[in-house]
């Protein structure tokens, strides 16, 4: 009965260790998902608008602006996810892997959603809105408008770099450190070769 106990007991404790890691790696990404968006909304630009009396409109519905916003979004998730991912591995490499690379995913897909919320609600670093395609006269007031995704699918490039370059760096070290690599282990089959082999004789 003791030995059924002290099983059982090593069992919650692993469980517990498990969803401690799950716990602390979605919170650190959560974290790092607030500073993505004071960046995304420091670096990205913002598109113009015109003040009317019926409200704020885009002054150039064709604008740039609106497809870079998406693209400093994906610069900035993408490169957290490959920090992340390496990072990750490198902590989990104790002998708990799977709470890592699980939170990993769901901590990057969190991290993202809440650099999307930061950033709108932000509104950091406004640029100059004086050079416009606007066919309205220079006369109309110019505003910057508001930060915004349109590409929604960004906000999975940070989970998803995240686990790849985790299983990535896993894949490497496993087949490093694979037996099948040194079948034999490590010595030739057949011996070394003497001089009688050399020469043929």
């Amino acid at each position: 009965m003791g030995n059924i106990g002290h099983i059982c007991t090593e069992g919650e404790g692993a469980v517990v260790r498990a969803v401690r890691d799950f716990v602390i790696t979605v919170l650190v990404l959560a974290l790092a998902g607030v500073v993505a968006g004071i960046l995304w909304s420091l670096a990205a630009p913002r598109p113009p608008y015109v003040v009317t009396g019926t409200g704020p409109l885009p002054a150039d519905p064709s604008t740039q602006a609106l497809i870079a916003a998406d693209g400093w979004f994906a610069v900035i998730t993408g490169v957290l996810g490959l920090v992340c991912g390496v990072v990750g591995y490198g902590v989990s490499r104790g002998g708990r892997p799977l709470p890592v690379v699980v939170g990993l995913a769901a901590g990057g897909l969190l991290g993202a959603h809440l650099a999307l919320l930061v950033g709108e609600a932000a509104n950091l670093g406004a640029v100059s809105v004086a050079a416009s395609g606007s066919p309205v006269g220079s006369s109309v007031p110019l505003v910057p408008g508001p930060l915004a995704l349109t590409a929604r699918g960004v906000l999975y490039a940070w989970p998803t770099l995240a686990a790849g370059v985790f299983f990535v760096l896993e894949g490497v070290a496993g087949y490093r450190d694979s037996p099948l690599r040194h079948p034999f282990g490590g010595d030739d089959p057949y011996g070394p070769l003497s001089s009688h082999d050399i020469d043929g004789r």
